[in-house]
């Protein structure tokens, strides 16, 4: 009897074993793609970081030097248009899903839309952010017929949507119902209820939410090829074409000169740091209770 639980016991201690050590290596493969890459990208573009990079505009095709400040600038300016328009709406999207169209057809077809659209190659959200804005003479109507910020900005933040959306409604499903019932027992309204206190609760997962779809979109390049185009120049106006480190990557990268190419890596060095520290500083802010809520 006791011989057949020293069995049982050991079968127990290697079947632990095996499971951590299986939980370990996935861990493992998971970080060290990003490890590799960020090791390299410093192995390859950290010696062409100088303050000039983040100074200067680039120089002509064949000289050397110049930097890319106003990609990163007009990088900046992208972002914060795209998370003007996709944040807002994404969350809208997901209160609605979650809180008021529970079972009903235009919930699931809201649904369904969002899904599909997260698996849209990002070109094509390009192509159509051309059709719809770039391409169109219209002159009554703002920022259409022409390359310019807002176009790409609008590209990227429909990009924003269907991820914000969909994390939001599972964020926001994650709530119990008994917080929701507690509060309608007290007297406050459905809406404030919603907004006080079941947003205010699952408020750490829809950030994080909303950094995946910031850091999805951060490094695009296709869809401003059709939209902002890029600009050799100083430009922060939504209604020109506008720099972006994507971009001046992308132009860096299939150039003849080896002097490119080196700020090519020091331009994916800054754009994967600059992802990493604002989703690193969001998380930090959420986890010291700031940005917390309720939960």
């Amino acid at each position: 009897m006791r011989s057949e639980r020293k069995v049982w016991s050991r079968i127990r201690t290697l079947t632990d074993g095996a499971a951590t050590g299986l939980a370990v290596l996935s861990t493992v493969l998971v970080v060290a793609p990003l490890v590799a890459i960020f090791v390299y990208l410093i192995y390859k573009g950290a010696s062409s970081l100088s303050l000039d990079f983040f100074t200067k505009i680039p120089k002509p095709e064949g000289e050397s030097g110049g930097g890319m400040a106003n990609a990163i600038v007009g990088s900046a300016v992208l972002l914060a248009v795209s998370s003007a328009i996709g944040i807002p709406i994404g969350i809208g999207g997901g209160i609605f899903l979650a809180e008021f169209g529970r079972g009903t057809k235009l919930a699931n077809a809201i649904r369904f839309t969002a899904d599909v659209l997260n698996g849209v190659p990002s070109i094509v959200m390009g192509v159509a952010a051309y059709a719809l804005i770039v391409s169109p003479q219209k002159s009554f109507l703002p920022f259409t017929g022409h390359f310019s910020a807002f176009s790409g900005g609008v590209a990227l933040g429909i990009m924003m949507i269907p991820t914000v959306c969909r994390t939001t409604e599972e964020m926001l499903l994650m709530v119990p119902n008994a917080v929701r019932e507690a509060a309608l027992a007290l007297g406050v309204p459905n809406w404030r209820s919603v907004l006080s206190i079941t947003v205010k609760t699952a408020s750490p997962g829809i950030i994080t939410g909303c950094m995946l779809a910031f850091a999805r979109v951060a490094g695009e390049t296709a869809p401003l090829l059709f939209t902002a185009l890029g600009n050799q120049f100083w430009s922060t106006s939504l209604n020109e074409p506008i720099a972006a480190l994507p971009l001046q990557i992308y132009v860096y990268a299939i150039s003849p000169y080896d002097d490119q190419h080196r700020l090519a890596w020091a331009g994916a060095l800054v754009l994967i740091v600059l992802i990493v520290a604002a989703v690193a500083l969001v998380r930090y802010v959420t986890s010291r209770g700031v940005l917390k809520g309720a939960s």
